[in-house]
């Protein structure tokens, strides 16, 4: 799918749930996190940005997710704190993204609300990881992510709990849990 058809149809379907149906009554308890959807333009059409979390991290070691991380007192905005977390975990700059959206906020087991942004990462970028928190960066074709196909559901337990969670397996990586999730609302949102 090129950058353009992309566009025209989020901002078609730019119909976002509101929040209270997603989150838990409790929701103040959880804390706030934002995360980048980063959309790169190829050759073939776009691709998404993904990081694997380096292995010696306390939590999620080794995870596939979006770069971004918690809110802290210093970020103008949640969409700021995303900018702020890709520059200082993969180098991508502050100016080399142009977001033009969001997604659904989406509470996670591990105790945080997740604000998504989506936005236009300059083709010409370069990375520089932070090997404190990622081991890698790779990139996945929009189209394959977008194909419900390629998803399966798988259980899980958690903090005592038994939940559910979508799984896509790429190039031999795993993304699951809230990354996963997070493209299953992009699904949606497209599909309007």
């Amino acid at each position: 799918m090129d950058k353009q058809t992309f566009l025209n149809r989020f901002l078609f379907h730019n119909q976002q749930l509101s929040d209270k149906k997603s989150l838990p009554a409790d929701n103040k308890a959880l804390k706030k996190a934002a995360v980048l959807v980063p959309l790169v333009k190829r050759r073939h059409g776009l691709n998404i940005i993904f990081t694997e979390r380096a292995l010696h991290l306390r939590h999620h070691p080794g995870q596939v997710s979006f770069p971004g991380g918690k809110y802290e007192q210093g970020d103008k905005s949640l969409q700021h704190t995303a900018l702020r977390e890709t520059e200082e975990e993969i180098g991508i700059l502050q100016n080399q993204v142009n977001i033009f959206g969001s997604l659904q906020r989406l509470p996670t087991v591990s105790g945080f609300v997740v604000s998504p942004y989506l936005g236009f990462v300059n083709s010409n970028h370069s990375t520089l990881i932070d090997p404190q928190e990622v081991k890698s960066v790779f990139e996945v074709p929009l189209e394959y992510l977008l194909n419900k196909n390629n998803f399966h559901k798988q259980h899980l337990t958690a903090n005592k709990k038994r939940h559910f969670t979508y799984c896509i397996a790429y190039q031999n990586r795993m993304i699951w849990g809230a990354t996963a999730q997070m493209i299953i609302n992009l699904q949606k949102h497209i599909a309007g």
